[in-house]
């Protein structure tokens, strides 16, 4: 009954904050902090003569120093950090974050960016190419040592971001994601996974065995997944080899960001 009013609880923020531009949170924290800002405003003003403009900023100061309770943000940190120690030759992102990932990768090396939305500005350490996943990139088979797609592949074909209406939008992707990965190289992926469905047109919640069947048809080594569970309190986060990953226990969760490490056969 707790995870079910957490879940609700989290689906009418995302709705009315991400969807509908009202933050009920934001609000009560205003609410809750708007009469400290009359104080400091009359303590300020006693002993300042100069020019004085009103830009309320009341909410702040229940604020943490940075928001590290968000799945992006772990994810982010967690795979820029293995590329940075796997310095491959050619790295090639498709469709994960650019004020994140992106970012955090093109601050130590070069990375090529593919995504089915433009991208209108010049970004230093960014190559970047709009392009569709669902369709073949036959010019860019086997064209990269090391590739990422995070947090992405899950809204393939859903009409989210202008991509085309397409039911076999995941399966369509993750095929060309493997063929644009040379033999031998590193697959990064991240998406929910669960109990297997499609929360349209948001996102699909993945069946794990599903993404691992469609592994090892693409030949692909599974070598690791790392779990980000949410909490009210803030994630938790496990690191598994395949051997420890509890397929049955996920299959009875209703979301968990999952980032799988692969390995493409020689």
């Amino acid at each position: 009954m707790k995870n079910y009013f957490y879940r609700f609880a989290y689906r009418t923020q995302w709705l009315l904050a991400v969807q509908m531009g009202f933050d009920v949170r934001k609000f009560v924290l205003f609410l809750r902090g708007f009469p400290g800002y009359v104080r400091d405003y009359l303590k300020f003003r006693k002993n300042y003569k100069g020019p004085l403009n009103f830009l309320l900023c009341v909410h702040d100061r229940f604020e943490d120093g940075g928001d590290v309770n968000s799945e992006y943000f772990w994810q982010d940190l967690l795979v820029a950090r293995k590329i940075a120690d796997a310095k491959p030759q050619r790295h090639v992102d498709v469709g994960s974050r650019v004020d994140g990932f992106i970012a955090h990768v093109a601050s130590f090396r070069q990375i090529e960016v593919l995504d089915v939305r433009p991208i209108h500005k010049t970004i230093p350490g960014v190559v970047f190419k709009q392009a569709d996943l669902m369709s073949p990139l036959s010019a860019m088979r086997n064209y990269c040592d090391s590739l990422s797609c995070l947090h992405a592949l899950e809204h393939f074909g859903l009409g989210r971001y202008g991509d085309p209406i397409n039911p076999d939008g995941f399966d369509l992707g993750f095929k060309n994601l493997v063929d644009v990965l040379s033999p031998d190289g590193m697959f990064y992926l991240s998406f929910p996974i669960g109990e297997g469905r499609v929360e349209f047109n948001s996102h699909r919640v993945v069946d794990p065995r599903h993404l691992l069947a469609c592994a090892e048809d693409a030949g692909l080594d599974f070598l690791e997944v790392t779990l980000i569970h949410r909490n009210a309190s803030g994630p938790r986060i496990e690191t598994f080899p395949p051997q420890k990953f509890d397929i049955e226990g996920i299959l009875k969760e209703w979301y968990v960001l999952a980032v799988f490490v692969f390995k493409k056969r020689v």
